[in-house]
């Protein structure tokens, strides 16, 4: 008895979910390819306004300065980023997110701009060329030298 309440339970579940599907698909134009996962696919839009004040701040600082490093000072691999710069006695504008009020913000941008919102964030010349290790190893490799001859 309990076997036949059973299926009469999974066949009733499996139209239910049929007609959902069915009623879904007619609607959306794309759909993802699985039938239980049947939505239309939205396209990706910025979660984070590019025109705050911190998004600004964030361009003037890497537009201003050769150097800008993003980095928080408790962070091991922001000590990795600053230290070939130190090395070299370049003067890099560093801005400690863990001591502003707007850190997260900045953050939050840096990682629309750049893909990720790992710290640290290093910028020459206006472009983003990576974190800790990619800093470390341009200066073991010489490539880090080249930006300051």
């Amino acid at each position: 008895m309990s076997s036949a309440i059973c299926k009469s339970f999974r066949s009733n579940r499996y139209k239910s979910i049929n007609r959902l599907h069915f009623r879904a698909s007619s609607t959306a134009s794309k759909k993802f390819p699985f039938p239980f996962l049947d939505f239309p696919i939205i396209p990706k839009k910025p979660l984070v306004n590019m025109d705050t004040v911190e998004a600004q701040f964030v361009r003037d600082t890497i537009a201003k300065n050769k150097v800008a490093i993003f980095s928080k000072t408790y962070c091991p691999y922001c000590t990795m980023a600053k230290e070939p710069f130190r090395k070299l006695k370049v003067n890099a504008m560093i801005v400690e997110l863990d001591g502003r009020k707007d850190g997260n913000e900045i953050q939050s941008v840096l990682g629309e701009m750049t893909g990720a919102r790992t710290v640290p964030r290093v910028f020459i010349n206006g472009k983003f060329v990576g974190g800790g290790t990619d800093i470390k190893r341009m200066y073991e490799l010489g490539t880090l030298q080249k930006f300051f001859e």
